[in-house]
């Protein structure tokens, strides 16, 4: 005879009942410790395979500089969603900056407080370190985190940017503007502001960065030398030229020695690409240099100038961003067919497109730079989106200014590709969700009620 078969009923009923009020007694002890440990220990997991839920190694590097007590002044209703979704956000700074100081200010309740930060919508923070202060209108870790960066930098770098003869304006918002340049810089901590130089005399003491695209006008009588002088005490140049005349910077060419190849850069696989015109650069590989070393993505300059490689004496060339191999400097017009001609002076690339120059002098910083770009446009408004446009331009401004020590920011959002399933994709999933899922779940529910009722026996 079985074993369990001469244990009594009811002592077989008495046992599971014990056994029931065990298990919920030691679940409700182990949730209660939970909570208990919860609440006095404040620990995070970010198990998503992005890391979606913590900050980026780019912002973590910006707050472990931080060597001051950060405050963060939220101006919203406490018990508000917006309040408790810029929470969410916060809530990652907290993780890595164990003293930030996170307030919530309703700007109904408090209008004084509003008025002195200058804030004007809901949801609006303001930072405040080391006694200085930034108000932000759009709140992201990208946003954020570059006025951290802002409010931990010493002192102001400014660049000026040539203006006052048909140039491209650094806070214009035409197509062919550079407003949003200017607004990438002064992310960086940069403030870029216009200069006339027929307005001043020279180029402001201050200012260790000049950014000189192609005039329209010709240049008055010394604005040219006015650049060189700058140049004599040490400063850095990004000139970015256009197809044309110099129009008043023939000094300035000189100076440097550059000589660009005749015609502009045409690129036969352009249309192949999905691009509108063959009249492009493209810089799809790069040199290993520390001005490339974060370039990966293929840049499209487009009616760009060549250049020869030669430089004037005591200027080095640091390195050069050629086009593809596929490339030549055009001399003719720029319609198809397009075929080379090495007769008229026509040269195959790769073809140098961006010269980086160096050079030391006694009294100026250790190593001078200056930076040659055979096109404007790929910088402008209706460009900088473009394919890696962004990442170059970036990429030369800190180069540029490697002394100020510019932070490297998280990286903008973009819209998650969508999920496109084929013919074969579709009919699976559905008979996988509507079919195997649920008849996984039926066997396995028969397969526990027969084993219970085998051990029930």
């Amino acid at each position: 005879m079985p074993v369990n078969q001469t244990v009594p009923a009811v002592v077989r009923r008495i046992g599971r009942v014990l056994t029931d009020a065990l298990f919920v007694f030691l679940l409700l002890g182990c949730v209660i410790a939970a909570g208990w440990l919860i609440a006095r220990h404040d620990v995070h997991w970010d198990w998503t395979h992005t890391a979606s839920h913590q900050l980026t190694p780019e912002s973590r590097a910006i707050v472990q500089r931080l060597d001051a007590p950060l405050r963060l002044t939220v101006f919203a209703d406490p018990a508000s969603p917006l309040a408790r979704m810029i929470g969410q956000l916060l809530e990652r700074y907290s993780q890595a900056l164990a003293d930030l100081d996170i307030r919530y200010r309703d700007p109904r309740r408090f209008p004084e407080q509003a008025r002195e930060a200058e804030v004007s919508l809901q949801g609006q923070i303001l930072l405040e370190y080391r006694g200085r202060r930034e108000t932000l209108a759009e709140v992201s870790e990208r946003a954020i985190s570059a006025a951290i960066a802002r409010l931990a930098r010493p002192r102001q770098a400014w660049v000026a940017v040539l203006e006052g003869h048909g140039e491209r304006a650094i806070d214009g918002d035409r197509p062919d503007d550079f407003g949003r340049l200017g607004a990438e810089l002064r992310e960086l901590g940069l403030i870029a502001r216009p200069l006339d130089l027929a307005t001043v005399n020279a180029v402001p003491e201050n200012t260790r960065l000049v950014i000189l695209s192609q005039p329209r006008l010709p240049l008055f009588p010394g604005e040219s030398e006015a650049l060189i002088a700058f140049l004599d005490r040490g400063g850095h140049l990004l000139w970015l030229l256009d197809p044309g005349p110099p129009v008043g910077l023939e000094p300035l060419s000189a100076y440097l020695g550059l000589t660009p190849l005749p015609g502009q850069v045409a690129e036969p696989t352009a249309l192949e690409r999905g691009l509108e015109t063959a009249a492009v650069a493209l810089l799809d590989s790069y040199p290993v240099h520390p001005l490339t070393a974060d370039l990966s993505a293929t840049a499209v300059l487009p009616g760009a100038l060549a250049f020869a490689t030669e430089v004037a004496p005591g200027w080095m060339l640091a390195t050069y961003l050629n086009s593809s191999a596929t490339s030549w400097n055009e001399t003719g017009a720029l319609a198809a067919p397009l075929t080379q001609d090495e007769v008229i002076g026509e040269r195959s690339g790769p073809l140098p497109v961006v010269l980086a120059l160096t050079r030391t002098l006694p009294n100026a910083a250790p190593e001078q730079r200056v930076i040659v770009v055979g096109d404007g446009d790929f910088l402008t408004n209706a460009q900088l989106d473009l394919a890696g446009n962004r990442a170059l331009g970036l990429a030369l401004v800190r180069w540029l200014s490697s002394g100020e020590d510019l932070p490297t920011l998280p990286p903008l959002l973009t819209a998650a590709a969508p999920l496109e399933l084929n013919d074969t994709q579709r009919p699976l999933l559905s008979a996988g969700t509507l079919v195997l899922l649920p008849g996984a779940f039926l066997l396995l529910g028969l397969g526990i009620r027969w084993w219970r009722w085998r051990v029930a026996e």
